[in-house]
């Protein structure tokens, strides 16, 4: 493959942290479409979507990029969430015409102008794109934890925990990973309940920090009541899961203070 060019504005960097499955054969779209959060029928139109396979309770197992390949759906995951995930495509398989197998692709993110066959990330515009094939580096290597800050986007092994968090509390539906308008998928029915049924009282919310914070630390209110869990730290800023009724006063995590920016949670 020619590596393609960068305009000189452009940083960008090898993503070592991973995995790409392939899945072929006759039935990929119908195999995929009944299991991932996402409309697996969009992506020939897109060319790239975000999508979770939940459980079925609806809790979070994994999520991923899908990309349209040629005779194929490749599946982007993140390198620790590979080895589970490829085992319960294989658990679903039963007589799917399917083929899932690992292929070696390298995968480079960038900011400011995209080279020919880059797709834009399709969780936020603020992220950048992402290239398939190619480990191009160039420039300064972005701060990605700011800017998923940022935009309130989770990431897997920190905001995002398997058989725990729930994808709306975590802002899904926002970044387009889950589409309501599909057909049943696995933990469909609760994530759907949750949406039109109840009221989120706990999510992922932007906070800003005085003093030094660790990711993992509990968070507190004034009078020490629990809130949350605090993440994601990149200078003064972070990302909370926070019961959103304790979130209005002074917060602590550890000895630093934090303050919720409470216009960036959902209000349902």
């Amino acid at each position: 493959m020619t590596e393609p060019e960068l305009a000189p504005e452009t940083r960008c960097a090898p993503d070592p942290g991973r995995v790409i499955l392939r899945v072929g054969g006759p039935d990929r779209i119908a195999f995929l479409q009944g299991l991932v959060t996402q409309d697996v029928n969009r992506l020939a139109e897109h060319g790239i979507l975000y999508a979770a396979l939940l459980t079925p309770q609806g809790k979070y197992l994994a999520d991923f990029f899908l990309l349209d390949a040629p005779e194929a759906v490749l599946i982007d995951v993140a390198a620790p969430l590979a080895d589970d995930l490829e085992r319960r495509l294989a658990l679903y398989r039963l007589r799917s015409k399917v083929t899932i197998e690992r292929v070696e692709m390298p995968v480079t993110r960038g900011l400011g102008q995209a080279p020919a066959g880059a797709l834009a990330d399709p969780r936020d515009s603020s992220l950048g794109w992402r290239l398939y094939g190619a480990a191009l580096e160039q420039g300064p290597t972005p701060d990605w934890d700011a800017l998923r800050i940022a935009a309130r986007v989770p990431e897997a092994g920190a905001e995002l925990v398997p058989n725990e968090s729930f994808i709306l509390e975590q802002g899904f539906e926002r970044l387009g990973g889950v589409d309501f308008r599909k057909g049943c998928y696995v933990g469909q029915e609760v994530t759907a309940r949750m949406r039109h049924k109840t009221t989120l009282r706990k999510g992922l919310v932007r906070v800003r920090i005085e003093g030094r914070a660790t990711p993992g630390e509990a968070v507190l209110t004034g009078d020490g009541k629990p809130a949350g869990t605090l993440h994601t730290v990149a200078d003064d800023r972070g990302l909370a899961w926070l019961r959103f009724d304790r979130a209005e006063g002074p917060l602590r995590a550890g000895d630093a203070r934090l303050a919720a920016e409470l216009d960036t949670a959902p209000a349902s």
